[in-house]
């Protein structure tokens, strides 16, 4: 009777662990990928936008069955791994106001934990091409 319990969880266990991998192959994966993206500056009247890499994709996490107050869980993000940084200068910005904004380019990405120097880490953001004052396209090359 033990035993057959034993091989009844032991199979559940794999058939969770395909569906977990068979799902997961669905999924995109972390790689960098051309998006719209908009940057604005406080003292400039317009926000850019333009198309760039970021990162985007799907990365296995898991969360603890029994949640400890002494542990801590760390869940990975697709994130930059190599980047190359471009500058763009924003329109109509009035005297004494660096027009200059400096962004990351994504060369390539990982699963890793989140970076907030290079990556938006939060639940639910804005859309990477939301602009609060008025936009302005920059053209395409």
């Amino acid at each position: 009777m033990l035993v057959a319990r034993n091989n009844v969880l032991l199979l559940l266990f794999c058939l969770v662990v395909l569906l977990v991998v068979a799902q997961s192959s669905f999924l995109p994966p972390c790689e960098p990928i051309n998006e719209t993206v908009s940057v604005e500056k406080e003292g400039c009247p317009k926000c850019l936008v333009f198309q760039t890499s970021i990162c985007s994709g799907h990365c296995l996490t898991k969360e603890p069955v029994y949640k400890s107050p002494f542990s801590t869980v760390y869940q990975h993000v697709c994130t930059y791994r190599d980047v190359r940084y471009e500058t763009v200068r924003l329109p109509d910005c009035p005297p004494g106001v660096d027009p200059h904004i400096t962004y990351p380019v994504a060369l390539s990405c990982d699963c890793s934990l989140c970076t907030m120097d290079t990556s938006d880490c939060t639940i639910e953001s804005l859309q990477p091409d939301f602009c609060m004052s008025q936009r302005e396209d920059f053209p395409a090359y």
